[in-house]
């Protein structure tokens, strides 16, 4: 299970409480706990500025550990010696006697150590025989424990002090300010990296709350659908700068110029993208999502619908509840003309039309409100039918983007993001091919570079047996891609589109379009 900042966070705030309160022992638990979450959380982390700043936590920690350990030790050494040679004075022999010094706090120890309450009366001189002889040794050996205990009690709230924060309006006094400047500047760069470190730590994460039973819907929906990061960047998508620049306009400029997208200028309701299969309408949403660092909520079809009656209405209002909860967020709702298409038709069941009728009522309680900066909840959708959706809803996304078939470049693009983990001959001419590859979507031209670099195992492997397979080398089946592997993978992958159907969606963007 992977670990989180918060319960590294935990468990060092657990382990100082355990070191106020006196208890040592639970605090050094807590502290290698803490070392050891450290360091498994470290080899996780990538980036290298991250990882060091963690690593200086861990040396703080570390550090923190090593002072208790000394602390520790040394009320070790007093107890012993108290509990051997030296009786317990008047006022903590009249409480209940104590066993183990180690169980109180080190404050409280360090002030009864002071205190001179607490240590008994000077033992009077006996002028019997045997009497100088015995009470010198013991008032000697009194008067060294009582200077040792002073010494290392002064040490010991020294560093109490040093750890302590100064207040605001608390001043320095000059001994703090020369100890201050007699630091090396090794430390003193450690602790401003350690001071930074600890207000950058994350926030504990917020969750949306929910009773009853509503709080199992809400459960469905996070496990289904929830995706905080689908970690798809603009450059790996092919070609589509007008719908990238388009979608940059409609979400992700309002995130970044909050103070622009006012009023007339208000961001845009829903943006619904149209093509044929295959073009790359399901990344673009999630490249939008990953570029604005918003909640992603991937909705379909099967993630609304349930068999019980009123259930689909409620997932459709808790979904945008969760979005206005979690803003700024995005939900992409893929083939949308499968769960809003036209209201009144004859085969149109009863359920079927109060979820549409809970979605439009939704998408329009959207900016119902005054626009807050930051809280955009913007309504992505795709279809490869758009003559069926519903009227209402294709008013409600106001933003129609056609997504076409890939140019010559964004061919060419395609195929070197397809190839770049294969090898590739150099006679390949891969303009050539791209040009070969006209009227094909961004799915067919995939399919048409995996077969490709199939195509010399496949005639390597012809007529073998399996245990003759098994025991080929890797050198002989991995081999470059050829212009003969590329001819045969385009005569068996066909295109999928249509030139009919690309005449369909351009009449429709003509008639409804909105780019």
């Amino acid at each position: 299970m992977a670990l989180t900042p918060k319960e590294i966070c935990d468990n060092v705030t657990l382990a100082r409480e355990m070191s106020m309160l006196g208890n040592y022992e639970s605090a050094e638990i807590y502290y290698e706990g803490t070392i050891q979450m450290l360091n498994r959380f470290i080899i996780t982390i990538s980036e290298p500025l991250r990882k060091n700043k963690w690593q200086e936590v861990q040396r703080k920690v570390a550090d923190e550990y090593d002072q208790l350990k000394a602390v520790k030790n040394t009320l070790l050494t007093f107890s012993l010696d108290t509990n051997v040679e030296t009786p317990i004075g008047s006022r903590l022999a009249r409480d209940e006697p104590v066993k183990d010094m180690t169980s109180l706090s080190a404050i409280d120890y360090l002030s009864s150590v002071n205190d001179p309450d607490v240590w008994p009366a000077p033992i009077p001189a006996d002028h019997s025989r045997n009497g100088p002889t015995k009470s010198k040794p013991n008032q000697k050996k009194l008067n060294t424990r009582k200077n040792m205990s002073r010494a290392t009690s002064s040490n010991t709230s020294r560093k109490l002090d040093s750890s302590r924060k100064p207040k605001k309006d608390e001043r320095p006094s000059s001994s703090k300010i020369t100890d201050a400047n007699n630091k090396p500047e090794k430390e003193q760069k450690e602790n401003e990296i350690n001071d930074k470190s600890e207000k950058a730590e994350p926030e504990e994460e917020k969750k949306f709350e929910c009773y009853g039973m509503e709080r199992e819907l809400v459960d469905i929906l996070e496990r289904d659908i929830v995706q905080k990061n689908p970690n798809i960047k603009w450059d790996d998508i092919a070609d589509l700068a007008e719908a990238k620049r388009l979608l940059e306009e409609a979400v992700v400029l309002p995130l970044w110029m909050p103070e622009f997208f006012k009023g007339i200028r208000r961001p845009w309701k829903g943006v619904l993208m149209v093509g044929p299969p295959g073009t790359g309408k399901t990344m673009l949403a999630k490249a939008v999502a990953t570029e604005c660092g918003t909640t992603f909520f991937n909705v379909s079809s099967s993630t609304l619908t349930s068999k019980y009656r009123g259930e689909s209405e409620k997932m459709v209002r808790l979904l945008f509840e969760m979005a206005r909860f979690y803003a700024p967020s995005t939900i992409f709702i893929d083939e949308i003309d499968s769960l809003c298409s036209r209201r009144g038709s004859e085969s149109e069941h009863e359920a079927s039309r109060r979820v549409k009728s809970e979605l439009l009522v939704q998408m329009d309680g959207i900016t119902a409100n005054d626009y807050e900066p930051g809280k955009v909840v913007m309504v992505l959708a795709a279809t490869n039918f758009p003559w069926d959706i519903d009227e209402a809803l294709r008013r409600r996304l106001e933003k129609r983007i056609y997504i076409p078939l890939p140019r010559q470049e964004g061919r060419e693009a395609l195929l070197r993001i397809n190839l770049r983990e294969v090898k590739l001959d150099p006679d390949v001419n891969v303009p050539e091919i791209a040009q070969k590859l006209d009227g094909y979507s961004g799915a067919d031209i995939t399919n048409v570079c995996r077969d490709a670099s199939m195509m010399s195992m496949r005639r390597r492997i012809y007529g073998l047996r399996p245990d003759q397979i098994k025991q080929l080398p890797r050198e002989e089946l991995d081999l470059p891609v050829t212009c003969r592997d590329f001819e045969e993978a385009i005569v068996k992958n066909n295109k999928s589109v249509s030139k009919v159907d690309l005449d369909k969606y351009d009449r429709w963007m003509n008639e409804f379009g909105s780019s």
